[in-house]
């Protein structure tokens, strides 16, 4: 007996088949995949913890070429001397403190909750860097990165990221030359008081040499994700202050 193709019924049952068909599919591509992308997105945020801290691949002054992802596992291991999670004012080691989720934690936080702050503790040529996430908002999404400080909370690199900022404006807080701006800006006072960094249009220091005006040359065309960036910095690292102060 010859199926009715022509009936609505078929055409309804077809599309219900097709749907649970394609959804399995789909299911069983995402939950194959999931291992791969939790891996991708382990490695990502430790090439991204190394690059603020000046471990990568640079060769020329305008790339930006992270520790290659067969190596970076051994060169966190390497560089990154203690993981730490700071929570009511105290520190534990947390060996994968890295994977606290921020957006997360600052959510908590504004929902009356206590937030927890990753910090990693690194070594380059001698020298000890704290490395704390920080995220914000910029123009139509999230923005984030990664800063590392010394222990008078001087920056001494910088990382940044987006999720959809626009191309060739504020998209450009992810260029080197950008990024780079930041080295060795300082974040307090002479007096110890907590000052941030403004990405500033009216900033006369176009090469940022001067390094104590809490101030960096703001991107073209990119006033509210420049705006985000300080807004970004001054509130996620003024939380780290009670723990460098302990440094001192």
């Amino acid at each position: 007996m010859a199926i009715n193709t022509d009936k609505n019924s078929y055409t309804l049952l077809f599309a219900i088949a097709m749907v649970l068909v394609v959804g399995s599919l789909l299911a069983f591509t995402a939950s194959s995949l999931k291992p791969a992308i939790t891996e991708n997105e382990r490695m990502e945020k430790q090439q991204n913890i190394l690059y603020a801290m000046g471990v990568n691949a640079n060769e020329g002054t305008g790339d930006i070429t992270f520790v290659s992802k067969d190596k970076v596992v051994g060169e966190f291991s390497k560089y990154i001397k203690k993981q730490l999670v700071i929570e009511n004012g105290v520190a534990k080691e947390d060996n994968e403190a890295y994977l606290i989720d921020v957006k997360k934690e600052q959510a908590k936080a504004k929902n009356g909750g206590t937030r927890r702050l990753p910090l990693f503790v690194g070594e380059k040529e001698g020298k000890k860097l704290y490395i704390a996430p920080i995220r914000g908002k910029g123009l139509w999404d999230a923005i984030w990165g990664y800063v590392a400080l010394d222990k008078n909370m001087v920056v001494q690199g910088a990382f940044f990221d987006h999720k959809g900022e626009t191309p060739g404006l504020g998209a450009n807080i992810k260029q080197r030359y950008f990024m780079d701006d930041f080295n060795g800006e300082k974040l307090l006072s002479e007096a110890g008081v907590f000052k941030g960094i403004t990405v500033a249009k009216g900033n006369n220091d176009p090469k940022n040499l001067t390094k104590d005006d809490y101030e960096v040359d703001a991107l073209a065309g990119a006033t509210i994700t420049g705006d985000g960036v300080s807004a970004m910095i001054k509130k996620d690292l003024k939380l780290y202050m009670p723990y460098f102060k302990k440094l001192k």
